[in-house]
């Protein structure tokens, strides 16, 4: 019990009342305690009681963030001295990327949260400090072309195989690496992907949503079925490094020993080999499928992640996009005009035909259009209406003012 007593005194960690609970000094030393316990000691006890929660690829990115960056930087300032403008000012001075920054930050953050809620300080200092601001990078898709050229130039077959099958599944790069032949259903053409591999640890995904089912595309089911002769019964795993033998270990080596060269003999743009996951939403949702649909194919809780990343690139795949509208806009003022006699009429093209039309609006657009023959030529005898007996005077033409169903028959009519 001493040595543990020892242990936490000298790392700024012990507290009186733990130990000595019915002693009548217990609160007074331990507000001695807090007024001398540093970053540091909270830092690293932080670290012991987080250890067995956290994955352990996190685990070590706080050890590296704690050891590195905070405790050079605040270790040795009281757990209550701590003030947000030292953080700002230390944020301010760092020589990293937005993002690395912030996830620095989440170790110290937690920290000061707990110790708040325990009422081990009286404020938190870090609530005034705000995270920087990460821009994410636009989705760069590769384009059909690009995707084809991507495929050809892979030389290894089981290249091929991967690739083909991450563009028509858009699984990250940790999930293929972590597919086994088990995750397959033939019967009901989908995988599940229920694990990915992380700097060589495999782990369940981060969300509930993560762990989902993608349906088998026809190339992705041809890209399984020509890779079962390479690994099934060999490994668990579906993708090899055919360089080895063995499943592949982390996302860096598919990137450095295959994908850069195959990208550089298919004379395409280098991108990573995340934007094949880019690819794959992009083609899902410019071929018109549910965008919910998508969200669930790729393993997000629901469709606005979708719309965040993917909503002002998505119009740009279609080059007509828009044009239905602005069309039907243009009909619009052309019936209008028509209604009114004005005889700047405008002419846009047509984007209805009977022939599009189902059969009981086809049948209808016959009538109307009959119906407007007799109005215009003035019926079976060929008298405009407005000449001869009671015609009204002139040679003026009368038109009938469009009824609602009429939307359709009267544009190509007066407008085409």
């Amino acid at each position: 019990m001493m040595a543990a007593i020892h242990h936490e005194i000298a790392i700024g960690t012990f507290r009186y009342s733990v130990h000595f609970p019915d002693s009548p000094r217990a609160s007074l030393f331990d507000d001695q305690a807090r007024s001398k316990a540093t970053i540091a000691g909270e830092l690293e006890r932080y670290l012991a009681v987080t250890r067995p929660r956290l994955a352990l690829s996190t685990y070590r990115d706080y050890v590296s963030a704690v050891s590195q960056h905070l405790i050079p930087a605040f270790g040795s300032i009281g757990i209550s001295a701590l003030m947000a403008r030292q953080v700002r000012e230390w944020m301010a001075g760092m020589v990293a990327s937005p993002k690395r920054i912030n996830n620095i930050m989440i170790p110290l953050r937690q920290l000061y949260a707990e110790a708040y809620a325990d009422g081990r300080v009286e404020a938190n200092p870090l609530t005034r400090v705000k995270a920087l601001r990460v821009d994410q990078d636009e989705p760069d898709p590769f384009r059909p072309d690009e995707r084809d050229a991507i495929l050809v130039a892979c030389l290894e077959a089981q290249h091929r195989h991967l690739f083909q099958f991450a563009f028509w599944t858009g699984l990250r790069t940790g999930e293929l690496i972590a597919l086994e032949w088990g995750d397959v259903d033939w019967q009901r053409g989908v995988v599940f992907i229920r694990r990915a591999s992380v700097r060589k640890e495999v782990k369940c995904p981060k969300t509930r949503s993560g762990e989902r089912e993608v349906k088998l595309l026809a190339p992705a089911r041809e890209a399984l079925v020509a890779q079962r002769g390479y690994s099934e019964g060999v490994s668990d795993r579906v993708f090899l490094n055919p360089r080895t033998g063995q499943p592949w270990e982390t996302d860096g080596q598919i990137r450095k020993t295959a994908w850069a060269h195959i990208i550089r003999r298919a004379g395409v743009r280098y991108r990573s080999p995340y934007q094949t996951r880019h690819t794959y939403a992009s083609t899902l949702l410019s071929a018109g499928e549910n965008p919910m649909w998508v969200a669930n194919q790729m393993g997000h809780a629901d469709w606005g992640m979708i719309r965040r990343r993917y909503g002002r690139w998505i119009p740009d795949v279609d080059p007509s996009a828009g044009q239905r509208v602005e069309a039907m806009l243009a009909r619009e003022r052309c019936e209008v005009a028509v209604t009114k006699g004005d005889e700047n009429v405008p002419q846009p093209s047509p984007i209805h035909t009977n022939a599009d039309m189902p059969p009981s609006r086809a049948k209808a657009s016959q009538v109307a259009e009959s119906k407007r023959s007799k109005v215009v030529s003035g019926g079976p005898g060929g008298t405009p209406p407005g000449r001869g007996d009671g015609g009204g005077g002139g040679n003026r033409t009368r038109v009938r003012k469009p009824s609602a169903v009429g939307y359709y028959m009267l544009s190509p009519l007066y407008c085409v």
